[in-house]
């Protein structure tokens, strides 16, 4: 097959498309022919090299996390899949022609849900669900999500809104005109250090920014209230020993997915889409990201 290989660590140019060894699925594994994945931020970190102390290439290597396509073959013991479905997951090595994916890690893709732009959603929508569950909010009270314009921010404004909490979207200046597709109760600009300031007691923040953000947001949490973050806990957290701070690492769940994946077919929560370029161009793809403002960038195999 062919598959982007990375050989050592490094800018977009140290990915190469190139034939590698068609996978093969063995015992409660499924083999997808890829039809799309979609660009992350872990993928070109892990490109370059900034994850190799708990995520490391194995030279020659895949990279990859998200990945829809349809089923060719099983391995032995699945029954819960069969070829020809539409499936969708968060898998490893999604750069290719083809993947092995683990078949309890394989979700079906929801009737009406395109196949190509269900490669945009497991990594993000996933990670936003349980970072919303990690701050403990409850219906009635008040969460906000900084990163709010972000995919991931979006998917936790989502189940936060479907939970029955008020939230606050927090973006920048730049980004405020273009935030009612987040369909937030209130936009707030976290680079206005006035409008941070004036901010109410918050039960919860799920963060997705980080930095001196985070550190100024952490401050507005009520006592007892929980800091939810993908990207680190604030640096200062030590100094609010009554905030329940909390580092999400996403982890795979098909309840979820599916739950998400219905939630942007039925038009409830909206995922922009940027380019679809091809995989072989995923050098050119991942560039792109990486200077940001282009939407899900969704590589077509």
């Amino acid at each position: 097959m062919k598959a982007i290989v990375v050989h050592q660590y490094g800018g977009p140019e140290v990915l190469k498309w190139e034939e590698y060894p068609d996978p093969v699925p063995g015992r409660g594994e499924v083999l997808v022919r890829v039809a799309a994945a979609s660009v992350n931020p872990i993928d070109y970190k892990r490109r370059a090299g900034l994850t190799k102390d708990f995520y490391p290439i194995h030279f020659p290597g895949l990279i990859g996390v998200d990945m829809s396509g349809t089923v060719v073959k099983v391995g032995p013991g699945v029954e819960a899949f069969t070829d020809g479905d539409k499936v969708f997951a968060m898998a490893d090595n999604t750069y290719a022609e083809f993947c092995v994916v683990k078949a309890d890690v394989l979700a079906d893709i929801p009737e009406g849900l395109d196949l190509i732009e269900a490669a945009a959603l497991p990594l993000v929508t996933t990670t936003g669900n349980q970072l919303l569950s990690a701050t403990e909010i409850k219906a009635g009270q008040t969460v906000l999500v900084a990163g709010a314009a972000g995919n991931v921010g979006r998917s936790a404004v989502f189940t936060a809104k479907s939970r029955g909490a008020t939230v606050i979207a927090g973006v920048l200046k730049k980004q405020i005109d273009g935030a009612g597709t987040i369909r937030a109760d209130r936009v707030v600009a976290t680079d206005d250090d006035s409008a941070i300031a004036n901010l109410a007691p918050l039960d919860a923040v799920a963060d997705t920014v980080g930095g001196k953000t985070a550190e100024k947001l952490i401050a507005k949490v009520k006592p007892g209230g929980v800091y939810a973050t993908v990207v680190g806990k604030p640096q200062n957290a030590a100094e609010y020993p009554t905030v329940k701070a909390v580092f999400v690492f996403s982890k795979f769940d098909r309840e979820t997915l599916e739950f998400m994946a219905e939630a942007v077919r039925d038009g409830k929560l909206v995922i922009p889409i940027g380019p679809r370029m091809p995989l072989s161009k995923a050098a050119e793809a991942q560039a792109a990201a990486e200077k940001g403002g282009v939407g899900k960038i969704l590589l077509v195999a």
